[in-house]
């Protein structure tokens, strides 16, 4: 009996599928080098069947068929990671958690929401607007991703600043471990019980295990919202009032902070002389909004920066999940990725200048930019953007891992931390050592093998090549 069948007779032959079409449609997710090569006429393997289980009894069944057939198993959400998480192969089970979307409640008194993992997110963030809440979390691929992707890929909204990461908005993750057991991580709001097993799961990107369901903790929508803009001499000028303002302790949701070249890219309109520009979106009761936007005015005012038009905010807010396909781009004679990453206040400075002279060092490249769009009290995160052009496609993935290469080696180099949002993937796993070191490397090593002993929940991902 082949795997197929031996899943059809365990969950049912309609939640199984070998056609070509579904086959296809499942062979990478978001990562560009995946849509380069198949753009380019290149062979890029299918798994051999797509699983769509609806219940987590489903995902226990099938990760216990691939325990026992030493099958490997790769979890995919809704296909929006970018950092090459997914990579089937023709022996491989494709996990589509698709079909598990279901609200499964939502508590007011509490402020929780529980839902299946496979659930896209906006939908879920449109559930618990129903009734003047929010999850707060708001990651630029709300409406193609799924919650329980967010927590595999210890994704980060674009309101972190004040409502954290998703490792602060998670109450409970529900999942099945890799021998087929069902465990819940996270009963307390909040807990000295040990170490906190849902980061087991966080960041594991399907390594460890299936997530099949998550409950977050919500807050109130905010009834008031208002803009700021304001303009730095430079980049460091403008990291140094951001780190004014958190050390204030004050929190806008949003603080964004462009160089000279992504204004005049994406704020044509607002363009200042080439200066950085620093973004901000306040929301919450009137009051606080009114006295937070008066402390920015004074606080970047005294720093020597220049109050902008707040318009330039609102087309931010309008525009900012707007984004070109990957083939668009291809066809147009370019290769572009973003890389994130991040450093304390005191390193962040360097990491910029040296990441964008190793990117304008890189034959074919057009652009070299970076903005900050999350901030911390000890320090914040850089967003850097890279495009090169060729006549020759062939020459395109060369320079896209050239200019990953560049980024990472000089963050790395500057003290700074090599993965900030995106999660690590097959793109990152050969620059984890920088930070985690090498006995941080085998302790993951370690933790893979006592959860994962056959090694068969998306293997060549994450885990750093021995």
């Amino acid at each position: 009996m082949s795997i197929a069948e031996a899943l059809a007779s365990t969950i049912g032959a309609d939640r199984v599928a070998r056609d070509a079409d579904a086959l296809n449609a499942r062979r990478y997710d978001q990562w560009a080098v995946k849509h380069l090569r198949d753009w380019r006429g290149e062979d890029v393997p299918a798994p051999g069947c797509v699983v769509r289980p609806q219940s987590a009894l489903d995902v226990q069944k099938v990760v216990k068929l691939a325990a026992e057939k030493r099958v490997p198993l790769i979890p995919f959400g809704l296909g929006s990671g970018v950092c090459g998480g997914i990579e089937p192969t023709p022996d491989a089970i494709l996990l589509d958690m698709s079909s598990m979307n279901r609200v499964r409640y939502i508590d007011e008194g509490d402020l929780l929401a529980g839902f299946d993992a496979g659930l896209n997110g906006m939908e879920a963030e449109e559930a618990v607007a129903a009734h003047g809440l929010t999850i707060g979390h708001w990651p630029q691929s709300i409406a193609i991703s799924s919650v329980g992707g967010w927590v595999a890929t210890r994704a980060s909204g674009q309101f972190s600043t004040a409502y954290g990461n998703i490792e602060d908005i998670i109450h409970s993750i529900e999942a099945v471990l890799p021998n087929g057991e069902l465990v819940t991580l996270g009963k307390a709001v909040r807990a000295a019980a040990g170490p906190d097993l849902r980061h087991l799961l966080m960041g594991a990107e399907g390594t460890m295990g299936v997530i099949t369901g998550v409950t977050f903790s919500l807050r109130e929508k905010a009834p008031h919202r208002d803009y700021s803009i304001f303009y730095a001499d430079d980049m460091r000028a403008g990291f140094e009032v951001q780190r004014r303002i958190v050390r204030a302790d004050w929190r806008p949701p949003v603080m964004r902070q462009y160089d000279g070249r992504e204004v005049r890219r994406l704020f044509r309109d607002h363009e200042r002389d080439g200066k950085a520009m620093l973004l901000m979106v306040h929301e919450g009761p009137k009051a606080r909004v009114e006295a937070e936007l008066a402390a920015m005015h004074e606080i970047c005012g005294a720093a020597g920066l220049e109050a902008g038009d707040p318009m330039a905010a609102k087309q931010w807010i309008e525009k900012r999940n707007h984004v070109p396909s990957w083939r668009d781009m291809f066809q147009r004679g370019y290769v572009a990725d973003t890389v994130e990453i991040s450093g304390r206040w005191s390193e962040i400075g360097a990491i910029y200048d040296a990441s964008i002279a190793a990117l304008n060092e890189i034959p074919g490249v057009i652009n070299a930019s970076a903005h900050s769009s999350h901030v911390y009290r000890s320090g914040i995160n850089l967003y850097f953007s890279f495009a090169a052009t060729f006549e020759d496609s062939a020459k395109m993935e060369p320079a896209y891992f050239a200019g990953w290469r560049a980024i990472m080696e000089a963050t790395a180099k500057n003290g700074g931390g090599v993965a900030h949002h995106h999660g690590a993937g097959r793109l990152r796993k050969p620059y984890l050592h920088h930070d985690l070191g090498d006995s941080g490397v085998a302790l993951l090593r370690r933790v893979k093998q006592a959860l994962d002993p056959e090694g068969i929940m998306n293997p060549g991902n994450l885990i750093p090549d021995a």
